[in-house]
């Protein structure tokens, strides 16, 4: 039977007390963790979100309390009013070991059933069944710690914008549907039938319209939301620490930026990260690393052939060079022992399941080279190659061959892919080098931040055989290109940038255009007419007119940003409330049906496949 407070009122936290409180009469109040009965003496571990603290019940125990103690279970929830005392069997498994409490009163508030799994950290139960319970697998420690983590990011973050000068505005959450990027998330309007508003995918164009409004430095926490498939590291709705500053350049969004995240990691970890962060353009982190959100706590660079193979008689990379593609490859250093043959095999399958046509390797073992491509190559080429691959005893080299260097020797394993297109090798280069690198084990514990910038504006499309723009529309060419807008898109670049840490992008920003002329001649390179343009950006193409000062910003992820500082594996580790991989919610089993009449009143029919 559940008891009530009345005349008990907590204290203190269970996890606060220490042996400098022995001898206080104290009430405390949680979950209780176990219960132990030994006959004559009960323990009782008493959770909540501060830690554990044990409960002793003996032979000088009020007998009605004693009793009580006795029907306790796993999960009930208690009201303990006791004195601490020291313990005598001292546990340095907790922050309370060397104390416990002699309870003189003690209410059961609330009874539990068997929960579906037990409240303990790395608990073996299957995630699917724990986020069906999700409010129960949050009262574990390790989960209850992430999410205090985050509030203290959150706090941290609003008192650094606001001694910064950075006014916290809130935007609205029903917008115009706008392209972004990403696929909107729509709500169906019910006073205005067959309209929609949309959920935002970023604050975007409302922060530059509070810079048109005069306010200067804005700043949210924003909730966002984009439909799209979900990894890892994206949820269908996140949160985004966004930012926008008037009369700026990019050096100033940029300062901003870095002083942030040295005040945030020096706040909440007591860590120093050292600034200015290390500068790349696009270009540079694509040949280097095969990607725009590279990892650089390992090596493993990528190294371009295509001068040593120039007069192979390889079809693969004869063909890649005929077509203007490059072949480039990675060194994987004393990688011979854990890449096989057979595990060899399985890069292959895995660059073959991300687009490319396949993998050419070279081991280098204690006897002999051997090489899925040797038959075809001199014994110049392939000294060239493991020259230029920086190889040695005990490497593998992997090489993909690509329209768009290396040094190899005994020891080493060379991976080599060949293509037409040179995005395809670079990017297959850049998930090879990250597959290795966790394969081998080299990954430095390390928090590695870098901006990518010098972005290109323009990217081809293959499906639709069009120039879209990278970022957004409203993302500003840099001052070098302005002569060149007349000409080839490709040799366009913008004054976009991104904060990187560990091969995850943090985030994203610009500086804007404000100029309606330019504007008009980026819409114009995009392929959108006035009549187009306006009907999709209209009120802050009409906002510009009125005098609006130049400006830039960007968004970082906070959900991103929190499972990095935490080294969490996934997002649905420091999110309350998450979807899993089909963007569905076990606990609610949200997305559900409705009432046919909420349809009706919406004007909407349901048809199904």
């Amino acid at each position: 039977m559940a008891e009530f407070m009345t005349g008990l009122k907590r204290t203190h936290y269970c996890g606060e007390l220490r042996a400098s409180d022995i001898g206080k009469e104290v009430v405390l109040c949680g979950w209780v963790q176990r219960q132990r009965d030994l006959g004559q003496l009960i323990f009782i571990d008493l959770r909540d979100r501060t830690g554990i603290i044990q409960l002793a019940f003996d032979d000088t125990t009020d007998r009605t309390v004693f009793d009580k103690a006795f029907t306790v279970r796993s999960e009930y929830v208690l009201a303990a009013k006791g004195i601490v005392r020291e313990r005598s069997a001292k546990s340095n498994k907790i922050p309370t070991g060397d104390i416990e409490i002699e309870v003189k009163e003690l209410r059961i508030l609330s009874e539990s059933e068997t929960t579906p799994f037990e409240i303990i950290d790395n608990c073996p139960t299957a995630e699917l069944t724990r986020l069906k319970y999700r409010y129960l697998d949050l009262r574990r420690p390790e989960l209850q710690k992430n999410i205090i983590f985050r509030h203290k990011v959150a706090k941290v973050t609003r008192d650094y914008f606001d001694e910064n000068g950075f006014i916290e505005l809130e935007t609205p959450m029903l917008i115009k549907s706008t392209p972004e990027g990403a696929r909107d998330f729509l709500v169906p309007s019910r006073i205005h039938k067959g309209s929609f508003y949309a959920l935002p995918q970023s604050p975007q164009m409302y922060k530059q319209l509070c810079m048109v409004a005069g306010f200067d430095r804005y700043m949210q926490i924003a909730r966002c939301f984009r439909d799209e498939d979900l990894r890892a590291d994206r949820q269908p709705e996140f949160t985004q620490i966004d930012l926008e500053m008037s009369f700026v350049d990019m050096e100033d969004v940029l300062q901003i930026g870095e002083g942030y995240i040295k005040r945030l990691f020096k706040d909440v970890m007591n860590i120093d990260i050292p600034t200015p962060f290390p500068r790349y353009t696009y270009n540079e982190v694509m040949e280097r690393f095969g990607s725009d959100k590279p990892d650089t706590r390992f090596g493993m660079e990528i190294f371009n052939i295509s001068d040593e193979v120039k007069n192979t008689e390889f079809v693969v990379f004869k063909n890649a060079l005929a077509n203007g593609g490059s072949v480039r490859g990675i060194t994987a250093k004393n990688a011979v022992k854990t890449y096989t043959r057979k595990e060899i095999d399985k890069l292959v399958e895995f660059v073959k399941g991300i687009g490319a046509k396949g993998l050419a390797w070279i081991r280098w073992t204690d006897d002999s080279i051997s090489s899925s491509f040797a038959k075809f190559m001199s014994e110049d080429e392939m000294q060239a190659i493991l020259t230029k691959a920086g190889a040695e005893k005990g490497d593998v080299v992997l090489i993909v061959a690509d329209s768009d260097d290396t040094g190899a020797e005994k020891g080493d394993v060379v991976l080599i892919v060949a293509d037409s297109d040179n995005n395809t090798v670079l990017s297959t280069l850049g998930a090879v080098r990250t597959e290795c690198a966790k394969k081998l084990n080299i990954i430095k514990d390390s928090y590695n931040f870098l901006w990518v910038v010098k972005f290109p504006f323009f990217e081809y499309d293959k499906e639709s055989g069009e120039w879209l723009a990278m970022d957004h529309p409203f993302t500003s060419p840099t001052d070098e290109c302005m002569d060149k807008l007349d000409g080839n898109k490709g040799e366009v670049y913008a004054k976009a940038y991104d904060m990187v840490l560990n091969g995850i992008e943090l985030s994203s920003g610009s500086i804007r255009i404000t100029n309606p002329d330019l504007q008009k001649k980026m819409f114009e390179m995009l392929g959108l007419s006035d009549e187009e343009a306006y009907e999709k950006f209209g009120f802050l193409m009409d906002a510009f007119k009125f005098g609006a000062p130049p400006h830039g910003g960007m968004g970082i992820g906070l959900d991103r940003l929190v499972m990095q500082m935490l080294k969490a594996p996934t997002l649905r580790d420091v999110v309350l409330f998450p979807k899993v991989q089909n963007a569905s919610e076990p606990m609610t089993n949200a997305p559900a049906g409705v009432d046919r009449q909420q349809l009706t009143d919406l004007g909407i029919e349901v048809i199904s496949e």
